[in-house]
């Protein structure tokens, strides 16, 4: 099921908001997400809403159910998969701290050769790496798991910015670049943009 375009809106169709979405579901907003950006219901952007046809919602819902998926969606097991890698354990592990606290499934690496293999074993859906680290860098890292993975989400986090390094960031199509001391609202809120999830609303 692809994405359908705003023009249809203006169609004669019956269209949910996303509050109605998730108690016609009976999922949380999280699941909502995650089956957009996996293109299993379709759905528009007007303005900061989704809006989905119900027809579409429900033609997902009969194949759900006749396949016996209803609900599986929600299991702790289709949370967010985020990397964390940075050569500073403290970092580490404040991050993956609160990545969990706020719902997701953290794994950390503690350098690029470790973080390539942690990538080759498991699916993220989004890496968090610092930029300079002994061995193989950030950036290396980048290009390494964009071979693998093209669309994979990518934050950096860096207590050496330079203008090169961030003109190859941006090159690589990075989905955020923050230096070092960072708030960890700012984490939050660019992971979740990074993940096409809400923002908190402090940091919108």
């Amino acid at each position: 099921m692809g994405c359908y375009t705003s023009q249809d809106l203006m169609a004669d169709d019956h269209f949910l908001t996303t509050e109605e979405v998730l108690d016609y579901l009976q999922v949380n907003l999280r699941t909502v997400y995650r089956l957009i950006k996996a293109g299993t219901i379709p759905a528009v952007r007007v303005g900061r809403q989704w809006r989905f046809r119900k027809r579409d919602i429900d033609a997902w819902l009969n194949t759900s159910r006749q396949t016996g998926r209803v609900g599986d969606q929600g299991r702790p097991g289709d949370r967010p998969r985020i990397l964390v890698v940075d050569d500073e354990q403290a970092v580490r592990d404040l991050l993956a701290k609160v990545l969990t606290m706020a719902n997701y499934d953290v794994d950390s690496a503690p350098d690029g050769a470790t973080a390539i293999d942690r990538m080759r074993a498991v699916e993220y859906d989004l890496l968090i790496t610092d930029l300079k680290m002994p061995g193989m860098d950030g950036l290396s890292v980048i290009r390494e798991a964009r071979r693998a993975t093209p669309d994979l989400p990518v934050l950096i986090i860096t207590g050496y910015s330079t203008e090169a390094s961030a003109i190859e960031a941006i090159n690589l199509g990075v989905a955020g670049y923050l230096t070092k001391p960072f708030r960890l609202p700012r984490i939050l809120a660019a992971a979740a943009r990074a993940l096409g999830e809400p923002v908190p609303a402090a940091e919108v």
